[in-house]
């Protein structure tokens, strides 16, 4: 069915999460497409229905019941129309059935098997595990981590083309040695990506063609200095289609359903954000905290990265955060004594009752303690994969994109980041908007002047997926309906003692009012300006900081507003807390009032 976006009026886009199926109906209203109604239902991909199209039906009935007309018939969603029943279009993306889960392989650790690691995330996969020719482990180990994980595909990679063949024919025989058996299905083999030197095509095939489902692309290193990540990427998703989805229970259902290829949900929200940045020409980076993991992506300079942090979520995953962050850097943020077994009762309790939420004032102030520092790490997770060619002295069209920052060359520049867009439970449904732009702030650290927005009802997969077939509809509802503005935050770059002077603010509004600030280091303050509104901004810092321009140099910008407001954040960069509890209380007592975080 070939689509044409002009006789587009009507679109229903569903998301098949993990544990709720999402419904959206969008519509063009007048010149201009809008989100008219959202509905939901619990996903059914496991038993007793063992059918994904049964909680698909389900949200979308909840969509008819809220609008009072027709969208299903004989058990399927209507589309093309027929008449006033149906919608023009039907698009969809799932993670379902825990999503796509694959293992990588390269030559050298850090240098093609992290290509082949970042093309994989950015297809929208969760990396279970990379094997490398370098990485320590014995041959016998590799083959049990294969056989034991059952990825649902391997993406094999090695040598840039016309080098050496040796390793990459190695990795070919440990992949045919584990005989792996795929994680849905047991009829069909599991498909294995084969992306690296040219020159080794021929041994792969000899290894591996009878024993998988093997697919040959383009080289996603073919020289030292370049990566060629989306011939891959897209072969994954092809594969991810063909093989995977359909394995899944009631997969083949719902493919008939839509003329578009069914997205794998982060790859969906990948393609959202690379969609914003290139036709605004800004850097972005989004985040997306669920209840066992938290994905990140940024766009810089065009290029895309996205990071899963599989152990970093809300509910499931929550006894993890408290590991990996520490009882102390978790409790840095609670402006009252926790008792730290209270702490561990309160997180085991939220474990083995995800949907809980919070009761009282103390278990929201505990939980958005640690949604900051799951932030944190998956984003500490982001930059260090994030980062520019490893082995080679770098092209200079990187280079000249780039300024590479002391933490090992990472492609994240918060100077240079345009907009952080935050979504999940925990910053989408916080009670006080200003909550979720603090949350992010403490998380992100971002530096200068950056834009905060936080995804309304997540609806970035579906609004992904749309994207590949009428971007400007996507664009649209993206921006008039899932984006909510929270406003700037500026923050300089640089440190001095407390009660220092640190900047002088102008900001002069569209009503000809004119707000000015003198803040020192280690305040905050919030100047309102609503959604829509714009105000030109005169930042003086002092010799000590950076607010973009360089140490103690002025800037001069617009600024846009939220519902929150500007947010001037004066605490430094880095931000340290006082090592002092009594102190530390009393700073974020100080810092809560002045953005009036907490009733």
């Amino acid at each position: 069915m070939s689509i044409d976006p002009g006789k587009i009026q009507s679109i229903i886009a569903t998301d098949c999460g993990s544990t709720t199926t999402k419904a959206i109906l969008i519509e063009k209203v007048g010149d201009e497409y809008r989100l008219i109604v959202r509905g939901e239902a619990p996903t059914t991909v496991e038993a007793p229905f063992e059918d994904v199209t049964r909680g698909v039906l389900n949200a979308v009935a909840e969509v008819e019941d809220l609008t009072g007309r027709t969208f299903l018939r004989d058990e399927r969603i209507l589309s093309p129309k027929d008449g006033d029943e149906g919608v023009d279009l039907y698009v969809s993306t799932s993670s379902a059935g825990g999503g796509l889960q694959m293992m990588v392989a390269g030559v050298v650790k850090e240098m093609t098997a992290e290509s082949a690691q970042r093309a994989a995330l950015g297809a929208g996969a969760i990396v279970m595990d990379v094997i490398a020719s370098n990485d320590r482990r014995q041959p016998h180990e590799r083959i049990q981590r294969v056989r034991s994980l059952r990825p649902d595909m391997i993406l094999l990679s090695g040598g840039i083309d016309g080098g050496t063949t040796t390793h990459v024919a190695e990795l070919a025989e440990l992949v045919a040695a584990a005989d792996p058996r795929p994680r849905l299905g047991i009829g069909y083999e599991l498909p294995v990506i084969y992306a690296g030197n040219v020159d080794a095509r021929e041994i792969v095939k000899e290894r591996l063609e009878d024993k998988t489902s093997l697919v040959i692309t383009e080289n996603l290193r073919p020289v030292l200095e370049r990566e060629n990540l989306q011939p891959a990427r897209l072969k994954i998703q092809e594969q991810f289609l063909e093989h995977v989805m359909k394995q899944a229970p009631g997969y083949g259902k719902l493919l008939e359903w839509t003329p578009v290829p069914v997205m794998p949900t982060p790859a969906a929200v990948g393609s959202i954000m690379q969609l914003i940045a290139r036709e605004e020409k800004i850097d972005v980076v989004g985040v997306d905290i669920g209840g066992a993991t938290t994905d990140v992506f940024s766009v810089f300079g065009e290029v895309f990265n996205r990071t899963v942090s599989a152990n970093l979520g809300m509910s499931y995953s929550i006894s993890n955060v408290l590991a990996e962050a520490t009882v102390p850097n978790i409790l840095r943020w609670v402006p009252f004594e926790v008792d730290e077994a209270d702490l561990r009762n309160r997180v085991k309790n939220k474990m083995i009752r995800p949907t809980t939420i919070p009761q009282t004032l103390e278990d929201l102030m505990i939980e958005q303690a640690m949604a900051r520092e799951a932030l944190r790490l998956a984003f500490e997770q982001h930059k260090l994969l994030a980062v520019g060619l490893k082995g080679v002295q770098q092209e200079r069209t990187i280079s000249d994109t780039f300024e590479q920052t002391e933490s090992g060359g990472t492609l994240v520049d918060m100077m240079a980041l345009d907009i952080l867009v935050g979504s999940g439970g925990v910053l989408s449904h916080a009670p006080r908007r200003v909550q979720a732009a603090f949350m992010i702030i403490d998380g992100f650290r971002p530096e200068g002047i950056t834009q905060l927005a936080v995804d309304s009802i997540f609806m970035m997969p579906q609004l992904g997926v749309l994207a590949q077939v009428h971007p400007d509809a996507a664009l649209e509802v993206f921006h008039k309906d899932c984006l909510i503005r929270l406003g700037a935050c500026i923050a300089p770059r640089g440190t001095a003692k407390d009660g220092a002077h640190c900047l002088d603010i102008k900001i002069e509004k569209g009503d000809g009012s004119v707000e000015e600030r003198s803040m020192n280091f280690g305040e905050m303050a919030v100047v309102p300006l609503a959604v829509g509104e714009k105000a030109k901004a005169t930042i003086s810092p002092s010799r000590r900081f950076d607010v973009g321009l360089g140490h103690g140099k002025e800037v001069h910008t617009e600024i846009g507003g939220g519902v929150v407001g500007v947010i001037i954040d004066c605490r430094g960069r880095p931000l340290v807390l006082p090592e002092d509890r009594e102190e530390r209380v009393r700073r974020l007592t100080e810092w809560n009032k002045a953005l009036d975080v907490y009733p």
